[in-house]
């Protein structure tokens, strides 16, 4: 087990109680957890995003866990789980239902520390106690902890005042923080977005002057990250805080040089996919994509706002899917969805002018009439029309299945065939005591 030194900040301890924190507002996996952890003789901590969302009075949608034991000692805590990652090892605890439990050794804050001339954060495994572990995180409003046994919250970092004052701050000094691992900056605006904070002017300061080192992070990462934002209940204010300190931008270059107004554009467009998200409803990639891109379409293309012919709407799916596809590089869209997005953007003239005539046979035949359809739809509402007809969303996300337990019983087999009770006509139909041999 490891212990902070005698030299280690001292903690803020806090008694969650007057916060309306309480043990029965976890999730009884998650206290499973942690209290099979401490009687096994680790320390293990609730940490990270769901201890924020408790204090902010959220209901968490994951409950992650910290601890001092290493992976192989959490694997012997708990058979029903597996050990995964590459750049640092942690474990899945397994739940009915397919739900999924993480828990992750103390982390050292070598890269904290360390001087090094690295443009991006170097791997390791190297494990430590919860002091490094909390200043190894990226904001201060993710690094605090939640004690279950001293029903407290533990602060090393400065999270729960910066909680209180409804502010986003890197830990650390953020030019480095930021230069080490220049993903924290998408991170920054997206809890600031989500929660309708302000962020620290430091940390503002080095998200600005440090944009373009997102080119050197992995590609899948900025790309997941981006949908990590557009599959959220706060896709409008995540659209203009961006924009306002450039991010938007730098994410998607062909809206530089736009006017400001068109963000706003953006903005209601999202907010309509945020109305939907709150309901559940995931709306696929490639519509959230083409909302994104709409206002952009409008301001650069001509033919958006006019009546179109459908060999003329062809031709300008053509301009915008190559011009998507040299503005798209760094996130490595597939050339799919490139061409579904094109496609949707260039027959939204169409199913304009159509609108008012109703929506002929031939029409609704084509294979792109329903999904053209619903992303007209949105488009309309955020214009100040009815809501999107319930018939063309996707179904809401269904609830995990039931677990075993509550279950009814599994039916017992009969067994094979050969061992059914003996009846008339016998097994398989031959009477099975009126068979005589012929003497």
């Amino acid at each position: 087990m490891t212990t902070p030194s005698a030299s280690a900040p001292q903690p803020l301890v806090i008694p969650v109680a007057e916060h309306g924190i309480s043990r029965d507002r976890l999730d009884p996996d998650a206290l499973s957890v942690l209290e099979r952890l401490a009687a096994a003789g680790y320390q293990a901590y609730l940490v990270g995003g769901g201890v924020r969302d408790l204090y902010l009075g959220k209901n968490p949608k994951d409950f992650d866990i910290s601890t001092d034991a290493h992976p192989g000692q959490i694997r012997k805590v708990f058979r029903n789980s597996r050990t995964i990652g590459r750049r640092f090892r942690l474990v899945q605890v397994f739940f009915g239902g397919k739900k999924i439990i993480e828990v992750s050794t103390f982390r050292c804050r070598s890269e904290f520390d360390q001087e090094s001339s690295d443009k991006v954060l170097a791997a390791n495994n190297t494990f430590g106690n919860e002091v490094d572990d909390a200043f190894r995180r990226d904001l201060t409003i993710n690094g605090i902890f939640y004690d279950q046994a001293e029903e407290s919250v533990i602060d090393y970092v400065g999270g729960v005042a910066d909680l209180d004052d409804k502010v986003v701050r890197v830990i650390g000094e953020p030019e480095r923080r930021i230069t080490r691992d220049p993903v924290r900056m998408m991170r920054a605006v997206r809890h600031a977005a989500r929660a309708g904070f302000t962020i620290e002017p430091a940390t503002l300061a080095a998200v600005k002057d440090h944009l373009s080192d997102l080119s050197v992070c992995p590609v899948s990462r900025v790309r997941d990250e981006l949908f990590k934002d557009l599959h959220h209940v706060a896709t409008g204010p995540w659209v203009e805080l961006a924009a306002e300190c450039g991010l938007f931008q730098e994410l998607l270059p062909m809206y530089r040089g736009l006017e400001p107004d068109v963000y706003q554009e953006v903005a209601r467009l999202m907010a309509v996919s945020d109305r939907l998200q709150a309901a559940d409803i995931r709306l696929p990639d490639d519509i959230l994509l083409a909302l994104l891109f709409l206002p952009w379409a409008q301001a650069t293309y001509t033919e958006m706002g006019q009546e179109l012919k459908t060999g003329e709407a062809f031709q300008l799916s053509r301009q915008i899917r190559d011009r998507l596809g040299k503005e798209l590089k760094h996130l490595d869209i597939k050339r799919a969805a490139k061409e579904q997005i094109a496609t949707l953007l260039a027959l939204l003239p169409i199913f304009h002018q159509t609108a008012s005539r109703g929506w002929p046979k031939w029409f609704q035949r084509k294979s792109y009439f329903k999904e053209g359809l619903l992303f007209f739809s949105l488009w309309q509402e955020a214009k100040g029309g009815d809501p999107v007809d319930p018939e063309l969303l996707p179904r809401p996300a269904t609830p995990p299945p039931v677990r075993r337990s509550a279950r009814k019983p599994a039916r017992r087999s009969r067994g094979p065939a050969y061992a059914v009770k003996k009846q008339k006509g016998g097994v398989f139909g031959f009477k099975q005591n009126e068979v005589k041999r012929k003497k």
